[in-house]
């Protein structure tokens, strides 16, 4: 009985322990069930909340349709303006300048005088070598009147055959002295004529060397003045040869159209920025390549009646090349950069999709670049809001006005333009 009893106490705490372990256990599980509650709600709260959201709307963004159309192509050159005539004045004869007849800076006409060196003794020299003729002609009257006389006496054998050979010789040195001072009195007359020394051509004179009392002597190394015609004007312009063949290859192929092969139209841009006013005419180019340049030289003239050109200045001519029937052009301000330095823009497809794409471009014309590859006629290039699209984005495009698109070409564009990279022939 003792045994029993000493044994039911000993049974009791283990089934208690026991009770308090399950309920520690089951209170840990729900305080752990809580708390992961707990955590769970606002994350569903935020997921359904932003399900019920609408999606953003596209962006908006306007678009030009390329379209092929007939563009003059022209070509911008430095050159420089070189006179139409030139011509330095110099003296034929020697002497001392009597007399300046022209004021420096004036325009005088061919065969104006512009000096007068001292002419008595060319005046003297005329009279001499008149003189000299005289008495040759003298001498050739005598001698004929001689032959006449031997001829019938030499018929009748009144005098000899040798006296007649004789007087006809003496007649034939008689005309060919008269000949000789004949020539005599016209080399006087034209050294008095050159004591007054004039203009041969038309232009405006420069600074004048020498003043009255000068000593000047026949073509000395120092030219009296210059004269300068001004009006047409030339100006030769440089070409890089592979502009030239690249020119010549697209006319002989079609691709550009030119009235005449050799002669093209051409406009003057001035050192301040200002155009001429007067186009000119291309005449022709070098045959010989520039071996330190590897260029050639193109000439041109042009009008010039107020005279604001002058020789030497530096300008820069747009020539005309040509006349391309099928240009794609698109707007400068669609042009961007890959991180390639390609030049590229964006296109919103029938989908309404975005797609980039690496153009290929030539020369700038106006505000835009003329492409030859990386678009085609009817693609829908975005000239306004590339700045928030990117490649695949679905967008909402609207066609850009012709009043919107001759606005955006006067504004300066967002981006710097590419330029025409991977052209070729530069």
């Amino acid at each position: 009985m003792l045994r029993q009893s000493s044994t039911r106490p000993a049974t009791r705490p283990s089934s208690s322990r026991t009770r308090r372990g399950a309920l520690r256990g089951s209170a840990a599980l729900l305080a752990l069930l809580l708390a992961s509650g707990c955590d769970e709600a606002p994350q569903g709260r935020a997921a359904n909340a932003a399900a019920a959201q609408p999606a953003p709307p596209p962006p908006e963004v306007t678009v030009v349709t390329i379209r092929r159309q007939e563009v003059p192509v022209t070509t911008v050159l430095p050159g420089r303006t070189v006179a139409f005539r030139e011509a330095a004045v110099r003296p034929q004869v020697n002497g001392v300048i009597r007399e300046r007849l022209f004021a420096e800076g004036q325009v005088v006409r061919a065969g104006q005088p512009l000096y007068q060196i001292e002419p008595a003794p060319y005046q003297a020299a005329l009279a001499a070598a008149e003189a000299a003729l005289a008495r040759a002609e003298a001498s050739e009257r005598s001698a004929e009147l001689t032959v006449n006389r031997y001829r019938p006496l030499a018929r009748a054998n009144a005098v000899s055959q040798q006296m007649l050979d004789n007087a006809e010789a003496a007649l034939a040195q008689a005309r060919a002295d008269v000949a000789a001072a004949r020539a005599e009195v016209e080399a006087a007359r034209i050294n008095l004529g050159y004591t007054r020394v004039t203009s041969p051509i038309d232009g405006r004179t420069g600074r004048s060397a020498v003043t009255p009392g000068a000593l000047v002597t026949a073509n000395q190394a120092t030219p009296l003045v210059t004269i300068t015609q001004l009006d047409p004007i030339y100006v030769d312009v440089t070409q890089p040869t592979a502009s030239l063949l690249r020119q010549r290859r697209d006319i002989a192929s079609g691709a550009l159209r030119r009235a005449s092969a050799d002669q093209a139209r051409a406009w003057l841009i001035l050192e301040d920025g200002s155009e001429y006013p007067h186009p000119g005419q291309v005449q022709f180019a070098e045959v010989i390549v520039d071996s330190g340049t590897g260029s050639v030289t193109l000439r041109a003239v042009f009008p010039n009646p107020e005279g604001l050109l002058m020789p030497g200045m530096f300008i820069r001519a747009r020539i005309e090349e040509g006349v391309t029937d099928r240009a794609l052009l698109v707007p400068q301000q669609a042009v961007m950069r890959t991180p390639r330095g390609e030049p590229m823009a964006y296109v919103v497809n029938a989908e309404g999709v975005v797609e980039q794409r690496v153009l290929r471009t030539t020369r700038a014309i106006g505000t835009n670049w003329l492409v030859t590859e990386g678009i085609q006629e009817g693609d829908r290039v975005i000239v306004e809001g590339v700045m928030r699209v990117r490649p695949g984005a679905r967008v909402n495009a609207t066609e850009a006005t012709p009043q919107q698109t001759a606005q955006d070409a006067q504004r300066p564009p967002a981006a710097t333009p590419a330029p025409p990279a991977r052209a070729a022939g530069g």
